[in-house]
């Protein structure tokens, strides 16, 4: 990640529009596995509700950076890589819940396939409706199935994907520096969501590290 960040953090959207994931550098790739790992496990291994909430609060009481510095260089497919991504999507939704409803729900209204269905927000998707899908997904990750939490994050990202492709139309007539800002974060967003996608199947497949 480029931008320093620091409590109270704003992620602004162009670190998620410039975001592909990194390297892989031998010492920062074992602590990042190692971590991950240990969480999991431990979590799953003891559902404490209330250790379940401090995970799911602990960006909003710290910031994302401490979880950048894990997570951000892990390989897109693998378990560190797949809980930045969550981290990073629920964030993302948290600092802007007002414009990603607009989007999301603009996206479901537009796509064709079950993903609406798969994220699971309420209808209509206004902005607290999308900030308790995102508390869900990253919840679900520690308290149930992991690659169902990870599919239900894939399909909000390519949901919110088809509404700024949508939006992007729109206005390209008018604004196109806009339209290009969408489009990009369009594009993002639907390799988000094939990475998260790509995770879940390797967790069912027992081959997520």
């Amino acid at each position: 990640m480029a931008d320093d960040f620091h409590k109270p953090v704003k992620l602004p959207s162009r670190v998620f529009e410039a975001f592909h994931g990194g390297q892989d550098p031998a010492v920062a790739l074992r602590v990042a596995h190692e971590t991950a790992h240990a969480l999991v496990s431990r979590v799953h291994a003891d559902p404490d509700p209330a250790v379940i909430d401090r995970l799911v609060d602990y960006t909003d009481r710290h910031g994302i950076d401490a979880i950048a510095e894990l997570w951000s260089e892990a390989s897109a497919r693998s378990l560190p890589g797949a809980l930045w991504r969550v981290y990073l999507v629920r964030v993302l939704i948290r600092q802007n819940p007002e414009e990603t409803s607009y989007l999301y729900q603009r996206g479901a209204d537009v796509t064709p396939t079950i993903d609406p269905i798969v994220a699971g927000a309420q209808e209509p998707t206004g902005p607290t409706e999308i900030v308790e899908l995102a508390d869900r997904i990253l919840r679900g990750a520690f308290e149930g199935d992991f690659a169902d939490a990870l599919d239900r994050a894939a399909a909000f990202c390519r949901v919110e994907a088809a509404g700024a492709a949508a939006l992007a139309d729109s206005v390209d007539a008018v604004d196109s520096e806009r339209a290009t800002e969408l489009t990009t974060r369009a594009s993002r967003f639907v390799q988000t969501g094939d990475e998260l996608g790509a995770c879940a199947r390797l967790w069912r497949a027992e081959s997520l590290d």
